[in-house]
Parts: structure tokens; C-alpha cells; sequence
């Protein structure tokens, strides 16, 4: 009764019957994993989230309806709490990335991923940290290097940031954990994450992977100074 009590409530956003019973069937075999429901289409997603508010949402990108990119934005615009948003992705879906990480998803893992590696993203999404499968991670990098940079959007701007906070931004794009990040920096941890919070509050971002595109978009880290994001 206190397992379930603690489990981390799951919504699975997927339009094939078989995928969302296989990843039911994963998840459910972990006693600190509850799957709340399910959606079969974007729509669905959106009106399941807000009926049974789960921790995390495993979501789709094609699905019919609402694609799974705007329902993630759909979900992360509305009301609190709001659920984080974990990507369900394959190699034929790149051009989709960094869209969805626009968006809000705080991570990605491919379809043909390891029961414990969804399990683990589970557990890592709904601990408020960000998770992108590094194959994924690899392209992402790629895409920055080859595309013009984005201009910076209006009203979002550096200046608030104090010069330890921009340099917790700049160690977070480059792909370091809160562990590394203090070791470089000479500080504690919990010092780290209280600078990640501020970083994230003053930039408006909703949570970790934003920020190393907002880094990427304004210039302040280049694609060869980066190794993958990978968060323990």
C-alpha cells in the first residue's frame, strides 16, 4: 500500500495498441512505477493528463489527431502540476528533435531501447533531471553545427543572469552533470542545483535540455566544445 502510494504515475501516449501494452507491461513490473492510462492519439494525450495528472508522460511524435510535438506543448502550457514529457523517438525521427525539445520534453528514448533504459528514463524524468539517449544526443550536436543559429527570442535575454549563473549555463550545455559542474567549479553540489534553478526561473525554461538549446541559440557554446548530454 506505501510502494504504490510512492509510485511514480505514468500516462503512455502511443497509437499502436501493441506499443503501448509493451511498454505497460515493462513499467508495471516495477513496484515504484504506476501506468495511470493510456491515449491513443495526441488529443487523447492532452484530456488523459489533465483527468489523472501522472508524474510523466511517455509521448509519441506521429500520432493521429495531434501530433505529439504539440500536444507536448499543450500539456507544458496548461495548468500545474504539469507532467514531464519524456519522447518516444526513432532513428527516422531526427528532424523532430529539437522541435520537441522547444516544447518542453525533458527527454528522449528510442523505441528499441532496453526495458531497463526506459525504466531508468522513467526514474530519471520523474526525478525533475533530463535524459536524451545519446545516439540522440549525437544528431542533436550535428543539427546545431549545420544549421544558422536561431535569433534569440524577444525578451529573453542574458543580463539577468549573474557571471556564476552564466557559467553554470555554459558547463550544463557542454553536457556536464551537477557532480562535474561543482567539481569544476570548486562548490558543493547542492550549490550547483541551487544555481541550475535560478538559471532555469530567470530564463524562463522548463527544465535542463532547454537550457542547452537556449545556450546553443545564443552563442555561448559551439558543437565541438560539447559530448553528450547524458544525466546520472
Amino acid at each position: 500500500m506505501n510502494e504504490r502510494a510512492a509510485s511514480i504515475r505514468v500516462l503512455i501516449a502511443d497509437d499502436q495498441d501493441l506499443v503501448r501494452s509493451g511498454l505497460r507491461l515493462i513499467l508495471e513490473r516495477q513496484p515504484d512505477i504506476e501506468v495511470v492510462g493510456e491515449a491513443a492519439d495526441g488529443l487523447e494525450a492532452v484530456e488523459r493528463a489533465a483527468e489523472l495528472a501522472p508524474d510523466v508522460t511517455l509521448m509519441d511524435i506521429r500520432m493521429p489527431r495531434l501530433d505529439g510535438i504539440e500536444a507536448t506543448r499543450r500539456l507544458l502550457s496548461g495548468a500545474t502540476p504539469r507532467p514531464a514529457v519524456l519522447i518516444l523517438t526513432t532513428f527516422d525521427l531526427d528532424e523532430y528533435v529539437h522541435e520537441s525539445l522547444r516544447a518542453g520534453a525533458a527527454g528522449f528514448v528510442l523505441k528499441d531501447c532496453t526495458p531497463d533504459e526506459l525504466v531508468h528514463a522513467v526514474r530519471v524524468i520523474a526525478a525533475g533531471e533530463a535524459l536524451l539517449a545519446p545516439s540522440v544526443t549525437r544528431r542533436l550536436i550535428e543539427e546545431f553545427a549545420h544549421r544558422p543559429r536561431s535569433k534569440p527570442e524577444a525578451g529573453v535575454t542574458l543580463e539577468g543572469l549573474t557571471e556564476r549563473e552564466r557559467e553554470v549555463l555554459v558547463l550544463m550545455a557542454r553536457g556536464l552533470s551537477n557532480l562535474e559542474i561543482a567539481e569544476t567549479l570548486v562548490v558543493s553540489e547542492p550549490t550547483v542545483k541551487t544555481h541550475v534553478g535560478h538559471v532555469l526561473a530567470k530564463l524562463d525554461l522548463r527544465n535542463r535540455v532547454q537550457a542547452v538549446v537556449f545556450a546553443y541559440d545564443h552563442g555561448l557554446v559551439a558543437p565541438a566544445e560539447s559530448r553528450p548530454l547524458e544525466t546520472p
